[in-house]
């Protein structure tokens, strides 16, 4: 498993971590977001997900990627 942290721009609540760990596991990723730090450590095959695909799934929830 690859491990990385994402810095992640945007989170104004708590509700945010949810909305973000869900947008991850849907890939088939592990992660646990950190409010206050705004990061987002991840655990990931890289021979099915790639991190850009995180971040993708990310955005796409409305957050942006530092």
């Amino acid at each position: 498993m690859k491990e990385a942290s994402i810095k992640v721009q945007g989170m104004s609540c708590r509700s945010c971590v949810p909305k973000i760990e869900g947008a991850i596991r849907t890939m088939g990723a592990e992660g646990e977001v950190n409010f206050d730090q705004g990061t987002v450590d991840v655990r990931f095959d890289e021979s099915k997900i790639k991190i850009s695909d995180i971040e993708k799934a990310i955005r796409e929830k409305g957050y942006n990627i530092a």
